[in-house]
């Protein structure tokens, strides 16, 4: 069988600065979204 490759399937490098960025500012965003729903009672 043919081996592949697809960037979108492979585990990205997690010993990166910019995997770390990612990960900060996405738990970020989803912390605040939580907080305004909570906050604001939408």
């Amino acid at each position: 069988m043919r081996q592949w490759r697809d960037t979108m399937v492979d585990r990205p490098e997690t010993d990166g600065a910019a995997y770390l960025t990612g990960w900060t500012i996405s738990g970020t965003a989803v912390l605040g979204t939580v907080l305004a729903v909570w906050l604001f009672g939408i």
